[in-house]
């Protein structure tokens, strides 16, 4: 941490002597870190101590004052001065133990590899022209032209120039960071920019289109401009303790917090003004007013809520005092523990008749609509047979037949109908039985099927399919059975036979297959004869190709001979070949320690070496802090002499003025005492002259 003094422009300063303010793009602020958790267990004098040791400098850190930079590590690279600019974002500072995570006050997620969607609608004119109307009023609220001298013109929304953009974009991170100062061309400043602000979208933005923000790119930068409007209004609400409320709501206090911040402000800046040579007794000394203070603003802080605890305490005597009038007057809780148990059960009991009652009510609700609508049924049943037996009364009563032939009619109807089913119950039987049947020569013809396709797969198999196959000679030994395939439906159980269709099992109508016809070849005889002359044949293939095995065997058998008496050869190559190992084993062994010795050697020495070089990097940067530490004392000595001439000038001519003052008052003076004297002596010489007078007179 590096601490500038304010020397003004440096007069005769050369640029190797000037401070170095800070790194491009470094701050003297440290990284901005997730918001502390402050123990709140006690208030008491404890937080001033706490808060004078956190504030303390150790004796082993470069004096805060010094511009002196750690040497610690040798990788972190020295700082030129006349490239650095100053900037005031919080961010983490250089760590002497080499580069460490920085966390931002803006931290989120990790992204996603690749290039992150906006979900925007930046191509939306509407969107565009709310969020630039937006970005306009912002502009003109704060004094944007007056602070840039750049006037935006009204269409500035549609068609903006290059030129708007940087300024726009530079006003907008002079709010972030006030201290920042702008260097490099645009299209190379942006970008490192973002990526601090941890701007979700940067990777979609290039230096190519920075260059020309306009036309198709010109919605993808006023995104950025409104973002950064929006973050600078974060800003300002959180300086401005704006999200205190909303804290409060959600149960947490951070007024403590605003206290430990302002204590420690207010005396980091106090303890970065003091001297280099300063102890941690005159640091005690600086930082006590601000201890006080913060010890003072805890009370004021603690006083709203020890008056809120005063009130909450005389509320909780006051309950405590009804709870006791209560008890006094209440009587005895066992009996009411009693009859609230008892009320309890039958209202349980209750509660129970009650679903049981409306159950029933539900279920006789429904038997009685169940019944009403069967009433209702028979009622129009019953009124439909009346209007029948009307009707039929009346024709009976047109026809003229009497109430004997009615019954005789009857009689007769009554045995037709008897001797019907008697017939359909025969016919049912019937059908029955040919179903059985038609479904019993079903499974045959479908048990058929399946053996003639594996004869068929068995043929193709050992080379009888096709005609063209080795075993074949041309002749076609593939079975197919030749029905109707149409699908069987059984027409006897339809009860009658259809004449244009044909059955499955049926070659007509009425007419069934014979064995002969279903399949296409004769088993029996011609396929059978050549069955068996081919089966003579592969016998005899066989025996002559047991016969070649045999032969095969036996030179197998001498083959394996030769490869045991190989065998036998390589095991005693293997032997050979394991003492050469013993061998390697041993000399390795030996080569290892010999090595292991002198890496050993070679390790002391390297470290020796490391050693010697930590002493001269030591050396050099004691040099350095050394040659620094004097050029700031011959600055300062500089700047006292300048001063105390500056004083020594302005105390001489102090004093000439005071002489010319006083010489001006001697000459007035003088000039007024020669008036005093030339007018006494003209009173005496008028006396004179007067007595002389009076003297002539009397002679």
């Amino acid at each position: 941490m590096k601490r500038s003094n304010s020397i003004g422009n440096g007069g005769g300063f050369s640029g190797s002597h000037m401070r170095s303010v800070s790194g491009s793009r470094q701050s003297l602020a440290l990284g901005r870190p997730s918001q502390p958790i402050f123990s709140r267990a006690s208030l008491g004098p404890n937080m001033a101590e706490a808060g004078m040791s956190s504030v303390k400098r150790s004796s082993f850190q470069n004096p805060p004052g010094s511009t002196i930079k750690s040497y610690a590590s040798g990788s972190v690279p020295m700082r030129n001065s006349e490239n650095e600019r100053r900037s005031s974002v919080y961010r983490s500072r250089t760590s002497t133990n080499g580069p460490g995570n920085h966390q931002s006050f803006f931290q989120q997620a990790p992204q996603a590899a690749g290039v992150p969607r906006d979900p925007r609608p930046l191509k939306d004119r509407s969107f565009q022209a709310r969020i630039g109307q937006e970005l306009l009023d912002y502009l003109s609220q704060h004094n944007f032209e007056m602070e840039m001298k750049h006037t935006l013109s009204h269409n500035i929304i549609k068609s903006p120039t290059q030129k708007d953009f940087n300024y726009m974009f530079q006003w907008l991170y002079h709010r972030i960071d006030p201290s920042y100062r702008f260097q490099k061309n645009i299209d190379q400043e942006v970008p490192p920019i973002l990526k601090q602000l941890r701007y979700p979208y940067e990777k979609s933005i290039t230096k190519s289109q920075i260059s020309a923000v306009g036309g198709q790119n010109w919605s993808t930068f006023l995104g950025l401009l409104h973002w950064m409007m929006q973050l600078a209004q974060m800003l300002e609400g959180y300086s401005c303790n704006r999200y205190d409320e909303a804290c409060i709501e959600s149960g947490i206090d951070v007024s403590g917090d605003h206290i430990i911040f302002d204590f420690l402000s207010s005396a980091y800046r106090d303890w970065l003004a003091m001297d280099e040579d300063a102890g941690d007794d005159d640091a005690e000394r600086v930082l006590a007013p601000h201890v006080k203070d913060m010890a003072r603003a805890f009370e004021q802080s603690n006083s709203k809520y020890l008056s809120e605890l005063e009130m909450l305490e005389a509320e909780n005597a006051r309950l405590l005092k009804e709870i006791e009038d209560l008890e006094k007057s209440t009587p005895d809780p066992r009996i009411l523990d009693n009859n609230f148990k008892i009320m309890e059960e039958d209202k349980v009991k209750f509660e129970e008749y009650n679903a049981l009652a409306l159950s029933r009510s539900d279920k006789y609700e429904n038997r009685i609509q169940l019944l009403q609508e069967e009433l209702d049924k028979l009622m129009q049943e019953l009124k439909e047979a009346e209007e029948e037996r009307r009707s039929l009364q009346k024709e009976v009563d047109n026809q003229g037949i009497s109430m004997q032939d009615i019954d005789r009619m009857t009689s007769e109807r009554e045995r037709l109908q008897k001797g019907i089913e008697a017939a359909t119950q025969r016919l049912d039987e019937g059908k029955k039985k040919v179903a059985e049947k038609e479904m019993e020569a079903s499974r045959k013809l479908d048990e058929l099927e399946r053996l003639v396709d594996r004869y068929n797969t068995v043929a193709y198999q050992i080379g009888l399919i096709p005609s063209t196959a080795v075993n074949a000679k041309g002749e076609s030994y593939e079975l197919t059975v030749t029905v109707n395939e149409s699908d069987f439906t059984g027409s006897i159980m339809k009860g009658s036979y259809s004449s244009g269709g044909s059955e499955r099992l049926l070659a007509d109508p009425v007419t069934g297959y014979q064995p002969a016809h279903i399949l296409n070849l004769d088993l029996r005889g011609h396929v059978k004869n050549n069955f068996l002359a081919l089966r003579k044949e592969i016998s005899d293939r066989r025996t002559a190709a047991m016969d070649a095995m045999m032969k095969d065997h036996d030179l197998l058998d001498g083959i394996k001979e030769a490869i045991e008496d190989k065998r036998n050869e390589v095991e005693a190559l293997e032997h050979r070949v394991r003492a050469a190992e013993e061998e390697y084993e041993k000399t390795k062994e030996v080569t290892t320690t010999q090595k292991l010795a002198s890496d050993a050697q070679i390790e002391k020495m390297e470290k020796e070496l490391a050693k010697m070089r930590t002493q001269l990097t030591e050396s050099v940067q004691l040099m350095e802090q050394r040659e620094m530490n004097t050029n700031i004392e011959y600055e300062q000595l500089k700047l006292r002499a300048d001063a105390l001439r500056e004083e020594l000038h302005t105390e001489i001519e102090r004093m000439l003025n005071d002489i010319i003052k006083f010489k001006v008052h001697i000459q007035k003076n003088l000039e007024d005492y020669e008036g005093f004297v030339a007018d006494e002596l003209e009173k005496e010489l008028g006396s004179d002259e007067m007595n002389d007078d009076t003297h002539s007179l009397d002679i």
